[in-house]
């Protein structure tokens, strides 16, 4: 590979400024909220050709569901499509067949398929652009970056963070929502140009792949152990708290479908967790919880601290829960100094090979699944062996390829050698 296309941001040449784009170029659609309107525009967008462009808005920091509150959609010939699936109470099914057959362009993918999915509105074929981007090497894979660097657009900044369950929707949210897929099909084009010029484009549709079939995660078994500033609590009592305060917390959130965050900030929950009030008026001298809206709840958060109070010793939870994996890497050296070895010498030999292909090292290969493959090898460490030990934990055939024989030789890696 030649050093142009492993190190594509070193050789960026000069370009003009980029042109400020404030409005879509076919100006803004009537946001599509009744069945008629949806089955017109179902049928614009199967008329169209080529792939179509798709970007959801949630209401992340604000609704505890993480439902799409607002579908975009642009293709050749029917242009932009602004769907709201909560006016459509979710019945989507016209738009699910015009989609049908067609590859879909998203940025950042993982973000939006979850939502789409609630919708019914799954992929058959797709192209991440932002995926797109790390593949290529860029440094920076932001949707406005890649179309400045690519197409020489500059997009006006967003309301990404916005509350999109508001209604109705201001008309510069609509913009912004617009703009977020006016450009996609282009910025698809530009990227698969790059792609196919660093030789990259296979491994690029294997990873799409990969991405479009990927499970749900697991829930995880103790989400309350995500509290922010939990690492401030010292023993099994107080954790106990946390753990009674969170999950009152979320059960609250989700019959309000407010996030939970704007029912009571994660550090008032380690506050009380550690003050451990016993009144009213205790529990209200705490900051936070003297507002009205807490006060309204006193009762509430009260009941949650007594009922953490109460448990018997067998029922707290305990203090450093075992992990699901090897331990932390800075530990290795101590606890099986051979797997420190091996790890040392697999990320050596993963930083060479990401430098020299021009990759992020974490898209060559997972950092949780090259820890997993050090602390716990195969018995036989040849390359084929190693190959299916990676495949085995979803390694695609790309990156096997590139990393099965050095990692083989990483593995037989000794100690002081």
């Amino acid at each position: 590979m030649s050093v142009e296309a492993a190190c594509p941001e070193s050789v960026e040449p000069d370009r003009p400024e980029p042109v400020l784009l404030t409005e879509p170029a076919d100006g803004v659609p009537p946001v599509v909220e009744t069945p008629e309107a949806l089955e017109t525009a179902a049928a614009a967008l199967a008329a169209g050709s080529g792939p179509v462009a798709v970007d959801t808005e949630r209401a992340s920091g604000y609704r505890y569901s993480q439902r799409a509150y607002l579908v975009q959609l642009r293709r050749e010939g029917a242009g932009t499509v602004l769907v709201d699936p909560v006016a459509l109470n979710g019945a989507l099914e016209p738009l699910k067949a015009a989609l049908a057959d067609t590859e879909w362009v998203l940025h950042a993918a993982s973000q939006d398929l979850p939502c789409l999915s609630e919708l019914d509105l799954h992929p058959q074929r797709l192209f991440d652009t932002e995926l797109a981007g790390r593949l290529a090497g860029f440094d920076r894979v932001s949707l406005g970056t890649l179309v400045e660097r690519m197409l020489g657009y500059r997009l006006e900044k967003g309301h990404s963070a916005a509350d999109w369950s508001r209604r109705p929707l201001p008309a510069d949210w609509l913009v912004y929502a617009a703009l977020d897929v006016e450009l996609l099909i282009d910025l698809r084009a530009a990227m698969h140009d790059e792609l196919t010029r660093q030789g990259k484009l296979e491994w690029a549709w294997e990873e799409f792949e990969a991405v479009r079939t990927a499970e749900p995660p697991r829930p995880r078994a103790e989400p309350w152990r995500r509290t922010s500033g939990i690492h401030r609590i010292r023993n099994a009592r107080q954790l106990a708290a946390v753990r009674s305060l969170w999950t009152v917390r979320d059960r609250i959130a989700a019959e309000r479908d407010i996030a939970p965050g704007r029912i009571l900030p994660d550090s008032a929950v380690v506050q009380a967790a550690q003050s451990g009030p016993g009144t009213e008026a205790e529990l209200t001298a705490l900051p936070v919880f003297g507002g009205r809206q807490q006060r309204r709840r006193a009762s509430t958060w009260l009941g949650a601290l007594r009922a953490a109070r109460e448990l018997p010793q067998d029922e707290l939870p305990v203090v450093s829960p075992p992990q699901d994996g090897p331990p932390s890497p800075n530990r290795w050296a101590d606890r099986d100094p051979a797997a420190a070895a091996r790890l040392s010498a697999a990320k050596s030999a993963m930083s060479a090979i990401a430098e020299e292909h021009g990759l992020p090292v974490e898209n060559l290969l997972l950092p949780d699944l090259l820890r997993r493959l050090c602390w716990t090898p195969p018995e036989d460490l040849g390359v084929e062996s190693v190959a299916n030990r990676l495949r085995e934990r979803g390694a695609r055939e790309w990156q096997i390829g590139l990393t099965a024989t050095p990692l083989s030789t990483a593995l037989q890696a000794e100690p002081g050698k």
